[in-house]
């Protein structure tokens, strides 16, 4: 059963100012709850175009949007092929060779039934082999990097992508260890984060492994990398007047996020005392939003996984 509550569903959707007519990109399907939105408000001359790498998801998507028919087009791929996507798709349509659609939207980070599902191996909540791979035909899982990879480098993971303070100290009781024996399953790798921390440490922050696991999560789907691409290419992507919109749920990916966005606004070199500009800058994007919008106090009572999720939406000018 693929139970999930989707984070800032109507906040994110209303953000996409869909057009009935119109062609839109969920990067992220997750649940579909966003998906189902927005396939809710098109006729049957729109579309929207489902990418998930996640067999789970697309299962689960076939039948929650079986009743839009085909208006909906599911397929399995990471967002960071997005361009690529939309190249092979006849109805899409391009301008030098650039797909154009109308709206495109993210909602990161892992679905409520990947963590808990045990048998994926994200939650350190259940005892579970140490996979993390949200592509289940992907190579690389958190067993490789926990087993093979160098103290160096383990300590390097959970340092750039969990901020964790005490990684070497966890990198190296991992790492003696395994000169024992391999490290097997979530509930020893989350003793051994326990036992790197200091106690005074481990008394305040939640599960002393959060940051640990999140950062392994990351690192076995290269999930900043990927965002980064496929943000740019979604930008590349957008016919004038369409909107992106991103929900992240924590400050490395919302970091990306706006300095992907302020990237690409105006940037006037006029001096300060002129009165106005005449340098004729123009920008792609604008923003909707300046700060991010967040959860309100209603739907974090409904899911508190939402507390962290922040949503940023520009227009392509």
């Amino acid at each position: 059963m693929f139970h999930h509550i989707t984070v800032l569903k109507e906040e994110a959707t209303e953000g996409l100012n869909i057009k009935k007519d119109g062609i839109y990109v969920d990067c992220t399907l997750g649940g579909a709850g966003h998906s189902s939105l927005i396939a809710s408000k098109l006729s049957g001359e729109g579309r929207l175009i489902c990418l998930d790498q996640d067999e789970w998801a697309l299962d689960n998507a076939r039948v929650r949007l079986a009743e839009y028919g085909d208006k909906v087009v599911l397929i399995k791929t990471n967002f960071r092929d997005l361009e690529s996507v939309l190249k092979e798709l006849p109805f899409v349509p391009q301008v030098d060779g650039i797909p154009q659609v109308d709206g495109i939207l993210y909602d990161l980070g892992v679905s409520s039934p990947q963590f808990d599902e045990g048998e994926r191996g994200f939650s350190y909540n259940h005892d579970a082999p140490l996979d993390m791979r949200m592509d289940q035909s992907a190579s690389l899982t958190a067993a490789d990097i926990i087993n093979t990879w160098s103290e160096k480098e383990i300590a390097r993971v959970l340092f750039q992508y969990g901020e964790e303070k005490f990684s070497r100290r966890i990198a190296k009781k991992i790492v003696d260890r395994r000169a024992e024996q391999p490290v097997k399953g979530t509930g020893e790798l989350a003793e051994l984060i326990k036992e790197g921390i200091p106690a005074a440490a481990r008394r305040t922050g939640g599960h002393p492994a959060k940051r640990s696991f999140q950062a392994l999560r990351i690192a076995v789907n290269d999930e900043l990398g990927a965002f980064e691409e496929g943000l740019h290419e979604a930008v590349r992507c957008l016919a004038p007047g369409g909107r992106v919109s991103v929900i992240t749920f924590h400050s490395l990916e919302d970091r990306i996020c706006k300095q992907i966005l302020s990237s690409y606004l105006s940037r006037c070199t006029c001096p300060t005392d002129f009165p106005f500009c005449v340098c004729g800058a123009v920008g792609t994007l604008k923003l909707i939003n300046r700060k991010p919008f967040m959860p309100s106090e209603e739907e974090l009572e409904l899911n508190p996984r939402a507390r962290s999720a922040k949503l940023r939406i520009a227009e392509k000018l």
